[in-house]
C-alpha cells in the first residue's frame, strides 16, 4: 500500500553538505561523530603519568646544572664528567618520551599515528618500567622484614652513591609513571586494536606463516634458556659469571631483581609456546600476549640497559662485566627481539585475516568519542 503526502506537507529541504549529525541524508557514521573529547578518567591518568615524571627530571637537569642534591661525599657521580652529563642529558629525554606517549594516547592526533610509532616506544617503556614496578616493592618489603640492604636495583653498598631517599622518590615516580601509562595504553588499544588481541586460542586460524612463527618461537625459547640458566644460578647462590666486585656486593636487593629476571624470561617462553602451539585452545588469547609483550619487553630492553650501565661505569678491572655477564644479556636481547619479531608478524597476519588496517586511526569513527 502507499501511502501518499499530504498536499500541505512540506517538501523536505536538502541535505547539508557539512554532514551535520542529525541531517537528512548524512550517512550513518557521520550522523554518530561528535567531538573528541577525553573522559575523566583518562584525564587523570594523564596528569598522574606527566607529574610523576617531573621528580626525576627535576633531579636529572639539576645534577647537570652542578647541584649535588641527594649526591653523598665520595659517590662516583662526582667524578662522572662529561660522559655523566651526557647520560643524564639522555635519560631526560627517556623520561621526556613517558610525557609525549601520555599526550598521544589521550589526544585526537594520537589516533593517526602509525601503530610501530606508538607500540616501539610503550615496549620499551614496559622493557624499562616493568623489572622496578616488580621488584622494587619487593626489595623493600624485604628490607622492612630484616633481610640484607643494599641500594635498590640488586647492587651492593660498599661505596657510597646516591642518598637513600633518591631512590624512593625515582623509583616511586617510575611504579607510578607505569601503572599511569600502563592504563592508558590498555584503554587505547581497546579502541584501535581490540579486533586483533581478543578471542580464545583454539579460534586462531591456520595462516600461511604458522611454521615460520613456530620455528621463530622456538629459537627464541632455545635462546631464553641461557639467560634463564643464568639468572637461576645468581639467585641460588652462585657466583658463575659475575665479577668480583659484583660478586662481594651481594645483598637481598640482587637476588630479589634476578628472581625477577628470571620470572621475565620464564613469562616469555611460556607466552611465546603458547601462541606458536597453542595447546590450550579454552586459554584466552590476552594471556600469552601479556606474557610474551611483558617478558620480551624485560628481557630485550632491561637486558640492554643493563648491559649499557656495565659497560660505561666499569671502571677498575674488578668492576668490569665479565664475558659470561655481557654474553647473557646479548643472548637475552636476541630473544626479545626475536619474540617482538614474532609478534609484529602475527598482527600483521591478524590484521590482514580481519581486514583492519594496524597503521590507521580507530576503526570505528564514533569508538574515539567513547573515551573512559
Amino acid at each position: 500500500m502507499t501511502v501518499n503526502r499530504p498536499p500541505e506537507a512540506p517538501t523536505p529541504a536538502p541535505p547539508h553538505r557539512s554532514g551535520a549529525p542529525g541531517r537528512p541524508g548524512t550517512p550513518p557514521h557521520r550522523a554518530e561523530a561528535a567531538p573528541y573529547r577525553v573522559g575523566r578518567a583518562r584525564s587523570v591518568l594523564r596528569v598522574v603519568a606527566i607529574v610523576a615524571c617531573l621528580p626525576y627530571i627535576g633531579l636529572k637537569v639539576a645534577w647537570m646544572a652542578g647541584s649535588r642534591l641527594g649526591i653523598p661525599e665520595g659517590s662516583a657521580l662526582l667524578d662522572g664528567g662529561t660522559l655523566l652529563r651526557v647520560g643524564n642529558g639522555a635519560t631526560v629525554l627517556m623520561d621526556g618520551a613517558v610525557i609525549v606517549l601520555a599526550l598521544l594516547l589521550t589526544q585526537p592526533w594520537g589516533r593517526r599515528v602509525p601503530a610501530w610509532l606508538l607500540v616501539l616506544p610503550m615496549w620499551v617503556a614496559s622493557g624499562l618500567l616493568l623489572p622496578i614496578m616488580t621488584a622494587f616493592p619487593v626489595q623493600l618489603a624485604v628490607g622492612f622484614l630484616g633481610g640484607g640492604g643494599g641500594r635498590p636495583g640488586g647492587e651492593g653498598n660498599s661505596e657510597p652513591f646516591l642518598d637513600p631517599w633518591v631512590f624512593g622518590v625515582v623509583y616511586g615516580g617510575f611504579i607510578v609513571q607505569g601503572l599511569a601509562l600502563g592504563a592508558l595504553f590498555a584503554l587505547y588499544a581497546r579502541e584501535r586494536w581490540s579486533r586483533l588481541w581478543q578471542g580464545r586460542l583454539r579460534e586462531l586460524p591456520t595462516g600461511p606463516t604458522a611454521p615460520a612463527l613456530r620455528a621463530t618461537a622456538v629459537a627464541a625459547a632455545s635462546a631464553a634458556l641461557l639467560p634463564g640458566v643464568t639468572h637461576l644460578l645468581w639467585v641460588s647462590g652462585s657466583t658463575a659469571g659475575l665479577h668480583v666486585g659484583r660478586a662481594a656486593d651481594r645483598t637481598s636487593d640482587f637476588y630479589v631483581l634476578e628472581a625477577v629476571n628470571l620470572l621475565f624470561v620464564v613469562a616469555t617462553v611460556v607466552g611465546v609456546l603458547l601462541l606458536a602451539f597453542r595447546r590450550s585452545g579454552r586459554l584466552s588469547l590476552r594471556l600469552p600476549l601479556v606474557l610474551s609483550w611483558a617478558g620480551s619487553a624485560e628481557m630485550a630492553c632491561w637486558g640492554g640497559w643493563l648491559s649499557l650501565a656495565g659497560l660505561l661505569g666499569a671502571g677498575e678491572a674488578a668492576d668490569r662485566p665479565t664475558t659470561a655477564t655481557v654474553l647473557t644479556y646479548a643472548v637475552q636481547m636476541l630473544a626479545g627481539a626475536l619474540v617482538v619479531t614474532l609478534g609484529a608478524y602475527f598482527f600483521a597476519e591478524r590484521a590482514a585475516a580481519s581486514g583492519l588496517p594496524t597503521d590507521v586511526g580507530v576503526a570505528d569513527p564514533a569508538a574515539a568519542d567513547r573515551v573512559s
